[in-house]
């Protein structure tokens, strides 16, 4: 029987709420780091997070809904993404009132900067062994899409 506040010893697993506690927790560590790394690059958090979002292309009103914000909010980070030339938008083919947000070469190299300047991230990955990697990687692959669904 799971334990609702115990530590998460061998003989009792962690409650749900203690395993979302602590995932919310490695999420907000990492979170920081990735800000920290995009203001070094001239970037705020939104900004970053919008050039990961557009590895393929991706309509204004999705990018809305990836980032979890407003359409109109999304304008203001795409015109300073198309500034710094790191992404650019074109009408799409089929429709040309929707706008398509595609990243450039360097959006996807300022991008790579923004992960290897994570060093606090990098460092505690680095310190998993292969099973551990293995076994992390495996229940990530189970819980996102659960977490995914409508």
């Amino acid at each position: 029987m799971a334990s609702s506040t115990g530590s998460g010893t061998a003989a009792t697993a962690p409650s749900s709420t203690e395993l979302m506690e602590r995932i919310a927790a490695v999420g907000a560590a990492y979170f920081q780091d990735f800000a920290a790394a995009a203001a070094r690059h001239g970037l705020n958090p939104s900004q970053a997070k919008a050039l990961k979002a557009v590895l393929e292309p991706v309509p204004m009103r999705a990018l809305a809904g990836r980032l979890g914000c407003d359409a109109s909010n999304v304008t203001g980070i795409v015109d300073r993404l198309e500034a710094l030339g790191y992404a650019h938008r074109e009408a799409a083919a089929a429709d040309r009132r929707v706008k398509i947000v595609t990243i450039t070469g360097p959006g996807r190299d300022v991008l790579d900067l923004i992960h290897a300047d994570m060093t606090r991230a990098r460092a505690a990955f680095d310190s998993l062994g292969p099973e551990q990697r293995t076994a992390l990687a495996g229940l990530c692959d189970h819980v996102l899409p659960l977490l995914l669904r409508p």
